[in-house]
């Protein structure tokens, strides 16, 4: 189920946002030009969260990963895919925390994401790298604002393939419970997955909590 377009509609204008965008694909081009495939894994582990690193300290070398991992990515899928949802669902959180806090918000969701997938790899030597787990705050955020929005996705199974509009609250609550039940597996067969399930599922708790918080403007969240 690939998310296409809400239809709540933002007040002001999402200027970070575009500019969370547009540092993440200017980096990502930036690792693309790199010389050598040694540079490139050099850039990885020097700024991407190694969770055997972050334990082991010091700081600031070690931990400053937490943060500048947010605006890395390995491909463009990886790449397209978070700014597909951020795009998406980021404006209307923004609008309702305000700029300042809202680049408050994601910075801390994307840290906790962090957190949550070194506690459950403590001694993974492989650098995290990817919005996803800043993102997956956002996605959290607007359940709480939002859960009576409409998602127009594009539905997936096999041959079928169907534009669907279905409530926030679904599309967002199936994403979460996936992510927990793929971090399950991967507990069980760690060498068997690169994605960090545990950051999504971190990050989207964080972001459910700290809207609370950041958000100025509550008024749709969950009046059923």
């Amino acid at each position: 189920m690939i998310p296409l377009r809400d239809n709540t509609r933002s007040r002001t204008f999402p200027v970070v946002v575009y500019g969370i965008i547009v540092v993440c694909v200017g980096v990502f081009i930036y690792s693309l030009r790199l010389d050598t495939q040694a540079a490139q894994r050099s850039f990885f582990a020097t700024y991407g969260a190694v969770p055997a690193s972050v334990t082991a300290g010091p700081w600031p070398e070690a931990w400053r990963g937490l943060v500048t991992s947010t605006f890395m990515h390995g491909s463009w899928m990886h790449l397209g895919g978070n700014m597909l949802y951020l795009w998406i669902f980021g404006d209307n959180v923004e609008d309702a925390m305000g700029h300042l806090r809202f680049l408050a918000f994601y910075l801390v969701a994307g840290i906790v994401a962090a957190l949550a997938h070194i506690a459950a790899n403590p001694a993974s030597a492989f650098p995290l790298v990817g919005a996803s787990g800043a993102i997956a705050g956002v996605l959290g955020a607007y359940l709480i604002l939002y859960p009576r929005a409409r998602i127009l996705s594009l539905l997936v199974l096999g041959i079928f393939i169907r534009l669907v509009d279905l409530p926030a609250i679904l599309v967002l609550v199936f994403w979460f419970l996936l992510q927990v039940l793929e971090g399950i597996g991967a507990l069980r067969n760690p060498d068997v997955t690169t994605v960090a399930w545990w950051a999504h599922v971190g990050g989207f708790v964080t972001g459910a909590v700290l809207v609370l918080v950041f958000a100025r403007r509550r008024r749709t969240a969950f009046q059923f």
